[in-house]
């Protein structure tokens, strides 16, 4: 890799970073005004015009705000949790491909920061670490509500770990490959020359799954049981304030913009725009074009998540499980035997 590369590749890192980092300010800006939409309320419209700097001003807020913690917690460990929270969401976006590729000084560069060849393991990989940030807040904080809120979590995540995973059996199957780009490409052709062949059309019940999961994965509603205001009053971050409150704040909505993404990329197309190819655009202007596509995709899921926390109520946690193993698991199940199934006959 010559300085070139490297250069590059800095560059798209330090676009995924603030992508992310923007892209988690607006969408609680974006998420504010939907709920205050939703219950008939006016929302942020104060700070800047229409509310657009409210986000802005919450960080300088949380900055500004003590560091308090107990005298009793695991200093260590209660100040590495958030970190371990928002390392995890920012990894797990480097697998992504926001684009097809371009052309730059004489080079192909492919619009994804990791072009590895276990995509999907990493993902699975990072998203079974992201669990230790919330568990250790809540041990290290020695306090049981905290406690209680960790030890959720970590239930939550092995319930619903198994369904995400054998939710991507089918797709694997499908594409034939663990590389994400590749997945995406093989989404790019149509079914009787109309229908473009992204796998939620061919994997229906993987892509209901994974949503489910993703979910369950990112702590929202109605799978945030690790917080659980009414019984646990903050969960696993009430003994955290300032900013190492933020980060956990800014590690659930870069997890829900990263989950979006691979939402995405694994059963919405990714950057594919359909019936584009035949309009005979610049090599640049179709990238841009692919790019915007694969944007406005993940806004659209963005929004399901958002509309969803402010749509239907929190289970109880015996309904939580009940979901995880005796529906998720079972259907995640059927639907890689099915797919193996259909794939052998039409061989």
């Amino acid at each position: 890799m010559d300085h070139i590369d490297i250069l590059i590749t800095l560059a798209k890192i330090v676009a995924a970073f603030a992508f992310l980092i923007l892209g988690a300010a607006m969408t609680v800006l974006l998420e504010r005004r939907v709920s205050a939409f939703i219950q008939n309320r006016i929302g942020p419209n104060r700070v800047g015009p229409g509310g657009l700097i409210q986000p802005f001003a919450d960080v300088a807020k949380l900055v500004m705000k003590e560091d308090i913690v107990p005298r009793s917690a695991n200093r260590f460990i209660h100040d590495m949790a958030p970190m371990i929270s928002i390392g995890v969401a920012l990894s797990t976006f480097a697998i992504v491909p926001f684009g097809n590729g371009i052309d730059i000084f004489g080079r192909h560069v492919k619009l994804m920061i990791a072009d590895v060849n276990i995509g999907m393991l990493y993902l699975l990989a990072l998203t079974s670490v992201g669990v230790y940030g919330i568990t250790l807040a809540g041990w290290s904080s020695n306090n049981k509500y905290s406690l209680l809120g960790g030890l959720r979590s970590s239930a939550q995540l092995i319930s619903y770990e198994l369904s995400m995973g054998l939710s991507l059996i089918g797709v694997l199957m499908i594409a034939g490959t663990l590389r994400l780009d590749e997945i995406v490409l093989r989404q790019t052709q149509y079914i009787g020359g109309i229908l473009p062949k992204w796998n939620i059309f061919l994997q229906p019940l993987g892509f209901i799954t994974f949503v489910i999961a993703s979910f369950a994965e990112t702590n929202r509603l109605p799978f945030d049981l690790p917080e659980a205001e009414p019984e646990l009053v903050g969960g696993y971050h009430t003994e955290y304030s300032g900013m190492k409150f933020g980060l956990f704040f800014l590690a659930e909505y870069a997890n829900m913009i990263t989950s979006s993404a691979i939402i995405t990329t694994l059963f919405l197309g990714g950057w594919d725009v359909p019936y584009i190819e035949g309009l005979g655009l610049a090599p640049l202007t179709l990238a841009l074009v692919q790019v915007g596509g694969f944007l406005v995709k993940v806004a659209l899921v963005v929004l399901f998540y958002i509309i969803v926390r402010w749509t239907i109520p929190r289970f109880r946690y015996d309904q939580l499980m009940n979901l995880g193993w005796k529906v998720m698991l079972p259907l995640a199940i059927a639907n890689a035997l099915g797919t193996g199934l259909v794939l052998l006959l039409i061989a």
